[in-house]
């Protein structure tokens, strides 16, 4: 045998019961005793989030913050955004869109902002606009004419839900810590990107053209969140990874598209138009770019 594979195997042995896919689903007598755990379990559970350590400014000594975006279309990005429909699947498996309105609205997540530098907070309340349509039909407004009660069916109401969601975006810095003398990312905010809800519907409208995004959300607030809610995993089952653990570990495609500058942040399309493999080069480069420092500081 590998002695990898012996070495991955001996270290999963000592992983906490608690991140297993379906708790005491051997031990289950019957369909509602899945997930509960017992009492031994609970005690050996310490299933917290790995706190960020301290970094002094003064020990900053050269930084970069960047923006990119999570194509949910990649394969990569599967694990984000499925799954979509949550009828038929076990209450374990959610799609980080649904994490994240689950508990905006529970009031357990509250640091929401309109933009990615995080000036204006928002509520859950403020969102309705963003989030959901409600338009009338014209039956409806003939109703309304004529100084009838408007009936139900002639209202039309349109919710953006998980299946919607296109793409996130994340805002991230990365920095030299001339302290551990390496390059590190730590991940300042996610926003989900959807199509604008009041033309979500409309095919004569320009997808690219029509994207939104919903709300951004400070993420270090939300780690724990995010480390309770667990992650589909395809090599093994039994042992899931939490949404925290993944986009910390940047476990996921992500491309460029704005770092920030002296042009007041510009994206890398407003100067470079209508050419995708120009930007994406762009893009490439700048992440070359960040990643040739760390080499940097040890070239004398």
């Amino acid at each position: 045998m590998n002695w990898k594979n012996v070495l991955v195997i001996v270290a999963m042995g000592f992983l906490p019961i608690s991140i297993l896919a379906q708790a005491n689903i051997l031990n289950a007598k019957k369909p509602e005793e899945i997930g509960k755990k017992t009492e031994a379990q609970i005690e050996q559970d310490d299933d917290n989030h790995l706190a960020y350590g301290y970094v002094d400014d003064r020990d900053i000594l050269w930084s970069k913050t960047v923006w990119e975006t999570i194509d949910l279309d990649e394969r990569v990005n599967f694990p984000l955004y499925y799954p979509t429909d949550t009828m038929q699947i076990g209450k374990d498996r959610r799609s980080l869109y649904h994490v994240l309105m689950k508990n905006i609205k529970n009031g357990k997540l509250t640091d929401i902002y309109t933009d990615s530098y995080f000036t204006e907070k928002r509520k859950f309340s403020d969102l309705t606009a963003t989030l959901r349509k409600v338009d009338t039909t014209d039956l409806g407004y003939e109703q309304i004419n004529a100084g009838e009660q408007i009936s139900r069916e002639f209202i039309n109401e349109r919710d953006l839900d998980a299946a919607d969601i296109e793409e996130y975006r994340i805002k991230g810095i990365w920095y030299f810590d001339k302290r551990q003398g390496e390059l590190k990312y730590r991940l300042l905010g996610i926003a989900p990107v959807a199509p604008d809800v009041n033309f979500i519907d409309d095919e004569s409208i320009d997808p690219n053209a029509n994207k939104v995004e919903l709300f951004w959300v400070w993420y270090p607030s939300a780690r724990q969140i995010l480390h309770e809610a667990k992650v589909f995993n395809n090599r093994n089952s039994a042992q899931p990874i939490s949404f925290d653990m993944l986009l910390n570990a940047r476990r996921f495609n992500g491309v460029i598209y704005k770092e920030d500058n002296v042009n007041g942040d510009r994206r890398i399309d407003d100067y470079i138009f209508d050419n995708a493999l120009f930007q994406l080069l762009e893009s490439n480069r700048i992440k070359e770019t960040i990643r040739d420092r760390e080499q940097d500081m040890w070239a004398y």
